[in-house]
């Protein structure tokens, strides 16, 4: 009797949550009639409100972030690693409000847009539909994930001015460059290229920065044993690192359904972009505990985290233009690379102490080409995907888009970061590093009170 009664409780509280919606609905399109509000300015206003949820949610993720890169790392250096993932969305909301929305999505040339700086007299302006104050914060949520995935592949050593200028220059100059290439109508769009919510825009650009970066950085102190075998460091905090996960799997709904831009078709698109971010990160884990329980003999959570992260960047270009069973199998695939690519990096000496080179770099280029096997014309590709009968046009215009953001961002970034090791220095001092950043850097601990080994 007990249980239904709560499912009669449930069953009227859905009944009223929906009576009181459509309400809403129906009042405000009484009020727009009573106002004289067009039928197109109150579709501007629910697509408006779409957008800015959408960026809120993306925004929250730069929480996910911070929780995972923490978890992942030593508690000496949580402080300093939280410090950077709250200053890059600082930086970047500066950094893309003076130059960086110009950059991205000025007119000018088919490298760079040359107009809209400080967004001057664009207040009454739309782009997609959108106000531009509303667009702007949107892009400016995407810029500080771009921004904020290399925190993570140079965690524990890196110098954080350093950082700092890294984070403006990111956010300022190069993440705009490839997003005017591809969202502001620059010379990859011009080519057909096809990055929905940003595989190649945001976690290639991410990724690879990170690669370039934790390359000229050099590994952690004892990273690597004399006979060239790597040696585990763990992470302090799996149900931090866990936390973050389930934040950046939550935010992921606003990164890749917000991207419609609108609910100008019923929502369906909505619903399929949803649907398909979703069955890529179950995916995307379940196949990443698999690879890594068959090698290694046990079910690693910290690698199925980041195999559900990897089915998210994976879907994150394709997740408008594929059907629900290609989504799972581009989340397959995303789980098994992100586990090769981590041992990949090992054998290299790359030392990425969060995975984000294989979960950003590698499967945003993954991503990418994905779109030329799976995609599909109806819903949004220049062409057909390879399974659908297109050929390799569409797959060799990916593969040309992915490969040109990928020499570009370790040309460019790599010579940012050279700069700032010969001016002000990229890495802290051996001592500093041993003893931890959150002394050295900031004079504070994340956990006061609590006795933290620090000499390893």
């Amino acid at each position: 009797m007990m249980v239904n009664k709560k499912r009669t409780s449930r069953n009227w509280g859905a009944m009223g949550f929906v009576a009181v919606l459509s309400t809403m609905i129906l009042s405000s399109r009484a009020l727009a009639d009573e106002q004289g509000i067009s039928t197109e300015q109150l579709k501007q206003s629910l697509d408006t409100v779409w957008v800015l949820i959408a960026a809120f949610l993306v925004f929250f993720m730069q929480a996910g972030f911070g929780m995972v890169e923490a978890g992942f790392i030593r508690a000496k250096n949580t402080c300093n690693i939280l410090t950077k993932n709250f200053l890059d969305f600082c930086m970047a909301s500066l950094g893309f409000f003076v130059v960086g929305y110009a950059f991205m999505f000025g007119s000018g040339n088919g490298f760079i847009g040359t107009d809209g700086f400080f967004l001057a007299g664009l207040g009454d302006k739309t782009t997609s539909g959108i106000p531009v104050f509303a667009f702007w914060l949107f892009q400016a949520a995407f810029c500080g994930a771009a921004a904020t995935i290399v925190a993570g592949g140079m965690a524990e050593r890196m110098k954080f001015t350093g950082y700092l200028m890294y984070s403006f220059i990111i956010s300022a100059l190069i993440y705009p460059i490839i997003g005017h290439w591809v969202w502001g109508g620059g010379w990859l769009a011009g080519k057909g290229f096809f990055d929905f919510a940003g595989s190649t825009v945001v976690h290639t650009t991410g990724g690879i920065a990170a690669l370039i970066g934790t390359i000229i950085l050099r590994p952690r102190e004892g990273k690597y044993a004399p006979d060239g075998r790597a040696n585990a460091i763990a992470g302090h905090n799996i149900p931090l690192a866990s936390l973050g996960v389930f934040i950046l799997w939550f935010g992921w709904f606003g990164f890749n359904p917000g991207s419609t831009l609108g609910v100008h078709d019923g929502g369906f698109s909505i619903g399929r972009v949803a649907i398909n971010t979703n069955l890529s990160a179950a995916l995307g884990g379940i196949f990443a505990m698999l690879m890594v329980w068959k090698r290694f003999g046990k079910p690693d959570l910290s690698m199925a985290m980041n195999g559900a992260l990897a089915g998210l960047v994976g879907i994150t270009a394709p997740c408008a233009c594929v059907e629900p069973w290609a989504a799972c199998a581009i989340g397959a695939i995303s789980g098994v690379i992100v586990v090769l690519g981590v041992q990949f990096l090992d054998k290299l000496h790359i030392d990425d102490p969060v995975g984000a080179v294989p979960v950003h770099g590698m499967c945003g280029i993954w991503g990418t080409i994905a779109v030329g096997i799976f995609g599909k014309a109806a819903l949004g590709t220049a062409n057909n995907g390879l399974l659908y009968g297109g050929g390799v046009s569409q797959l060799g215009v990916q593969i040309l888009g992915s490969l040109s953001t990928v020499v570009f961002v370790l040309v460019g970034m790599g010579l940012v970061f050279k700069l700032i090791d010969v001016t002000i220095g990229l890495r802290v001092s051996r001592d500093e590093e041993l003893r931890g950043l959150d002394i050295g850097e900031h004079g504070m601990e994340a956990y006061s009170g609590f006795q933290v080994f620090t000499t390893t």
